[in-house]
């Protein structure tokens, strides 16, 4: 099946109240954000659209996100996140992700979280 390039193109309506991680790269410069559209936030950190920080230091790699049912958990874990030492972040990013990988594209894979999500093939 063809994957879309951006999230919108096959996942439609999907609340995701996350905090997540950026970075630049492998032990590069960390950003730490909290979204209730974890796909479209993501995307326009990717993409530059968000002047600041992100665009400043080159940080489009999502390489750590949790999940939150709703979004004030969320903010919550995102302020204590913030008040962790960069050895502790670091830590939480490689016990899950020891590359330092792009976690995005894991979207539009067949396996990814959100493939149950995806349009069916088109027929012609």
């Amino acid at each position: 099946m063809d994957r879309p390039d951006k999230p919108g193109d096959d996942v439609v309506g999907v609340a995701m109240n996350a905090v997540y991680i950026m970075a630049s790269g492998k032990h590069g410069t960390l950003y730490i954000g909290v979204t209730s559209d974890l796909l479209g936030r993501v995307s326009q950190h990717r993409e530059g659209l968000i002047g600041g920080f992100t665009k400043r230091h080159g940080v489009k790699r999502l390489v750590w996100f949790e999940l939150h049912d709703d979004i004030l958990t969320a903010i919550h874990h995102e302020k204590r996140l913030k008040k962790y030492k960069r050895e502790w972040k670091i830590n939480l990013i490689e016990r899950d992700n020891p590359n330092w990988d792009d976690l995005f594209p894991q979207f539009f894979h067949a396996e990814g979280p959100l493939a149950h999500l995806s349009r069916p093939p088109r027929s012609l």
